[in-house]
């Protein structure tokens, strides 16, 4: 299985493939050096297959690699920051 997570800025959202087809996304608004997470979905025929946790970690990757910090308003964001110490050096104080 390949996933591949890509940032769309126009619709303020990360999404993921699963070998080419979509599989779900992220929804985000920018703030002033934080990205908000808002909302996750994942296509029912991709749960229980990491698929969340792969877009989360690329979502989160990114916005690392931008230098940004993270307002996790979405639980499944918030939730999987919180079981990945390594990830919560991200969150907006």
């Amino acid at each position: 299985m390949s996933t591949e997570v890509t940032d769309d800025p126009a619709e303020q959202r990360y999404d993921i493939t699963v070998d080419g087809a979509p599989a779900g996304f992220t929804e985000y608004e920018p703030g002033e050096g934080v990205v908000m997470f808002t909302h996750t979905e994942v296509d029912p025929a991709f749960k229980g297959q990491g698929v969340g946790g792969a877009l989360a970690r690329g979502a989160l990757d990114d916005v690392r690699a931008k230098g940004l910090g993270v307002v996790a308003l979405c639980p499944f964001i918030k939730s999987w920051i919180e079981k990945h110490p390594d990830y919560q050096d991200l969150l907006a104080r």
